[in-house]
């Protein structure tokens, strides 16, 4: 049995008006993959952030032994020195800046204050070859896929002579493959490196997959520990640990009551607004239906978001052309406020770049885009708006010490029931869904699923736009299969399946390089 590499005793956080961590105890041997998983908001992060440095010492109350020595780190690079290192679910890199610079951002290869660029390009080829990376070291960041950026970051950790290496929700981002690929490469570094990892994950079949121990945590407490070959380790009895009860139907059942057509787009084109020669969106038709879901599926960089976002006042691409017909009249869509004026919402996929204002409180960010609806001459009534606040912090359970904390301070799911507050306070009749449970764990997704049939339920027609199929078979009535900017298929959900899906994209696929 290995020795334990890390404990933390004790563990006790508090933020103004939450006690986010509650005594904790974490223990973790000497070359294990550790996971912690747990509701959002149940204090995975938090612990992190005091392991890392984050949090500095005494910020926190309880002891952290490295290596069977008390640590107290004042920051970051206190606990980089000791060969900690952490990888956060949003990425820390420089987009316009290359894959070697970033490798070594903060730890360059210098002399006398000047940075050894032979030096730095040929340690970032070996580090990248370690992480399988096939990319010059000279590539922006900007222009590689999200995997590939998460392999950066891999290689950024390598660089520090990691000895434990902490991932944030690592796979939360990426398609199958993408993760599939990074999670054979944690087991690598783990089995012939001797890396111990602790990663946090809300895709249960993952953590399975390759974790040694499992710790669930639940409201800042730590519940149990699961040992692999010596407890039962199954996805119902983790559930159970992260939200206090059986969850037996992963999507809450809906009467289907459809009307007619409330949405549809006909012969849509888009080009690429930094390439304006590059299709995107090759002549998609669509329609949903009132109190319909309609599901967008596809392969990640298939065009569902590039496809939603120029729908929504334009807001992506050039030369875009084509007819969006609302209740059966044609509406029309230069911006974005003509959008929601028209009733058509887009919950983006990106929250903390594009839904949220993370300095601003929950309140501010509810309100956003219904200003119109709470004010007078101009001016906003606060009093007003504080009561809409409060009705849906209560309404979608929203986790929080009041509506005047920053969204910043929130956790994954509850930045998420923000944003759908935000959209649900605008009223509108056409709500397109970008990835709407990225990120958050199995508690929080029901709840976002039952806000969606309600929705319906209203005579709303909402288009989901999902990675996770199972996702997409759960929650849609109808689905219009996309690849390579085209809709490649349409099923009735009586007759969809994962294997129709993938059908569909493969045929697609065979179909277009037999014409080139």
């Amino acid at each position: 049995m290995s020795e334990n590499i890390l404990e933390m005793v004790n563990i006790t956080k508090t933020f103004p008006g939450v006690k986010a961590l509650d005594n904790v105890n974490l223990q973790v041997r000497e070359g294990e993959i550790h996971a912690l998983v747990g509701e959002n908001g149940a204090g995975k992060s938090t612990l992190m952030g005091v392991l890392s440095g984050i949090y500095p010492y005494g910020d926190y109350s309880g002891d952290i032994m490295y290596k069977g020595e008390v640590c107290k780190f004042r920051n970051i690079k206190d606990s980089e020195k000791l060969g900690i290192a952490i990888i956060h679910q949003e990425l820390a890199l420089i987009p316009y800046m290359t894959i070697s610079e970033n490798i070594f951002l903060g730890n360059e290869r210098q002399r006398s204050g000047v940075i050894n660029w032979e030096v730095t390009n040929k340690k970032a080829i070996e580090l990248m070859k370690k992480v399988g990376l096939n990319e010059r070291p000279s590539s922006l960041i900007k222009d590689i896929g999200v995997g590939k950026q998460q392999l950066v970051e891999i290689a950024k950790a390598l660089s520090k002579d990691v000895k434990l290496l902490i991932l944030d929700e690592p796979t939360a981002a990426l398609n199958d493959d993408d993760s599939a690929n990074l999670l054979n490469l944690l087991t690598d570094l783990n089995k012939k490196n001797g890396i111990t990892c602790i990663i946090i994950s809300h895709k249960i079949n993952e953590i399975k997959q390759i974790s040694d121990q499992i710790t669930i945590l639940r409201d800042g407490a730590a519940i149990e520990t699961l040992v692999k070959n010596v407890d039962e380790i199954t996805e119902n009895r983790i559930i159970k640990g992260m939200v206090g009860r059986e969850l037996v139907n992963r999507f809450p059942k809906r009467e289907r009551n459809i009307g007619d057509i409330g949405f549809e787009v006909r012969d849509w084109v888009v080009y690429d607004p930094l390439d304006e020669d590059r299709l995107r969106i090759n002549n998609i038709s669509f329609n949903v239906r009132k109190g319909e879901v309609v599901g967008l599926a596809g392969l990640m960089g298939a065009g569902r978001t590039e496809l939603a976002m120029s729908i929504f006042g334009k807001s992506y691409g050039k030369k875009i052309s084509g007819r969006i017909y609302k209740d059966g009249e044609e509406v029309f869509f230069h911006n974005v406020s003509q959008a929601i004026e028209n009733g058509v919402a887009y919950l983006t996929e990106d929250r903390k770049n594009a839904g949220l204002i993370l300095i601003d409180d929950i309140k501010r960010n509810i309100s956003l885009a219904g200003l119109k609806k709470i004010s007078r001459n101009m001016v906003v009534d606060e009093h007003e708006e504080m009561l809409v606040a409060l009705n849906y912090r209560k309404k979608l359970n929203i986790k929080s010490s009041s509506i005047f904390q920053k969204a910043s301070d929130l956790s994954g799911g509850n930045q998420q029931k923000v944003v759908i507050s935000k959209w649900i306070f605008a009223e509108p009749d056409v709500l397109m869904l970008d990835e709407p449970t990225r990120g958050i764990d199995v508690g929080a997704k029901f709840e976002i699923y039952t806000i969606i049939n309600q929705l319906v339920a209203e005579g709303k027609s909402v288009v989901m736009i999902s990675s996770e199929l199972p996702e997409i078979l759960g929650m849609c009535d109808r689905i219009y299969v996309i690849n390579e900017g085209k809709i490649v298929g349409e099923l009735k959900i009586e007759d969809a399946s994962q294997e129709s899906i993938m059908r569909c994209i493969i045929q697609s696929t065979n179909k277009q390089e037999v014409t080139m």
